[in-house]
Parts: structure tokens; sequence; C-alpha cells
């Protein structure tokens, strides 16, 4: 199994619930050349959707951000794993992190339908560096 495990730094910004407003969002991001590794969207409440930004440059969106006067929330921290899917492939990562006593909160992950798969594991702030020596990076 060949997976590839590293520290991402993720930011979350709140839009209308509304046709377009990923669209708008993602566009003018893409305007300024900043690229994402993963990207998510939830609703919050009744009227708002919560965005979930993972950059490949944390830097660049955070200035790109504040020149286009878009509010982000962030950074924080997550893990992001990347690598061949096959039966079991997150099982070995679980199994360490279980025995290094960290819980994953939260996790997302997909399959590209070719035999890769993208998985992003969100862990406590306080629980980041066991996180990170457990897994080797």
């Amino acid at each position: 199994m060949s997976h590839t495990i590293r520290r991402v730094e993720y930011f979350h910004t709140n839009v209308r619930d509304e046709p377009g407003q990923a669209y708008s969002l993602l566009s003018q991001l893409a305007g300024l050349g900043l690229n994402l590794l993963a990207f998510t969207a939830i609703p919050v409440g009744a009227e708002n959707t919560q965005i979930t930004l993972f950059p490949d440059d944390p830097r660049r969106l955070s200035e790109g951000a504040r020149a286009a006067g878009l509010l982000l929330d962030g950074p924080h921290s997550a893990l992001l794993v990347q690598g061949d899917d096959e039966l079991g492939a997150l099982a070995g990562i679980h199994a360490k992190l279980a025995d290094a006593g960290v819980n994953v909160y939260a996790s997302s992950g997909v399959t590209d339908g070719a035999g890769s798969f993208g998985y992003v594991l969100y862990v406590k702030p306080a629980d980041l560096a066991r996180a990170v020596d457990a897994l080797g990076l």
C-alpha cells in the first residue's frame, strides 16, 4: 500500500445557501491563481453553507482573500492522505492514531475511480503533535 501523509492547513468561510455561491467563490480563487488540495461544503443552519478550503499555498490564499475582501477563519491544521486505493488502505493509519490515543473527530475521503484516493483527517489541536509523531511525519 503506497500513500503519503502530510500536514495541511485549511480555512473556513460562510456563504449564503443559494445557487452559484460555490461557483462564485471557486472562480474568484481560480482567478487569483490559487490551487486547492481539497474543498468541502456543508450546510450551517437553514440559510448558510460553510465552505472549507485546503489551499496548496496557505499564505497566498490568506493574502488573496484579504485583497478580495473575503473573510476566512483559519488557518487550522489537518492531515491529508493520498495514495493507492486498496482494501483496508485507511485501517493502518487509524490503528496508529488509536494506538497513540489520538481521536479522529472528523474525516472525509474520496476515490478517483482509477485506483487512487484522497482522505482528510481532522484531529484536535492538542492531539496534532501526537498524530504527527504516530504517523512518522
